[in-house]
């Protein structure tokens, strides 16, 4: 065990996490995504990305169940790293078969990537507002058998966990933003900005 990349794995999840609550108790994180919330994102990307070069993923067996969980949090919200994300994928796979991962990691990931790129979901875990200002998972390829992959990997059937995202949005104070056609614009300048979609 590394208890000291344990900890510092620590301390970045810790930051990324008071830095939400500062935006969200100010209002700026629901409208785009917040200057000060991605510069977070890619410090701690650039820090877990010089890890990866020195341990590769950072399993279980070497920083702990919430140390390997804080490193997938990190990629997971990396999300203007597109190379990353789709390096750790291949890294978080082999860990998940090596039982140095739990699968619904993999799953999360796999999701952000392809809704990141354009292309429906696997398994439903990625989230958005609809025109009525409600929670909706993003598109899903082959809907029908959604829940039979989500209990694959240990998740709950996706209108459970729906309807408990809702429930958590709702406490927390989470809001759709006020111009979604606008809100809609700016993410697809984002990115293409960062490189998950071409240029047209």
């Amino acid at each position: 065990m590394n208890d000291d990349l344990r900890d510092e794995l620590d301390r970045m999840r810790r930051r990324d996490d008071a830095t939400r609550i500062r935006l969200m108790e100010s209002g700026e994180l629901f409208d785009g995504y917040s200057e000060t919330m991605e510069r977070v994102h890619l410090e701690n990307a650039s820090r877990l990305e010089e890890i990866l070069d020195e341990h590769g993923w950072p399993t279980a067996g070497l920083v702990g169940d919430e140390g390997e969980e804080a490193a997938w949090l990190i990629v997971q919200h990396a999300i203007s790293r597109p190379d990353l994300q789709r390096r750790c994928l291949g890294l978080l796979i082999e860990a998940a078969a090596e039982g140095e991962a739990p699968a619904w990691q993999v799953a999360y990931l796999a999701d952000r990537i392809r809704v990141n790129e354009g292309q429906p979901q696997i398994y439903g875990t990625q989230l958005d507002w609809d025109r009525d200002g409600e929670l909706v998972p993003q598109p899903i390829e082959a809907p029908a058998e959604v829940d039979k992959r989500r209990a694959e990997v240990g998740l709950l059937p996706l209108a459970e966990a729906v309807e408990l995202a809702r429930r958590h949005a709702r406490s927390e104070g989470h809001r759709p933003p006020a111009d979604p056609e606008a809100s809609r614009e700016r993410r697809e300048e984002w990115a293409r900005r960062v490189g998950w979609i071409d240029s047209p």
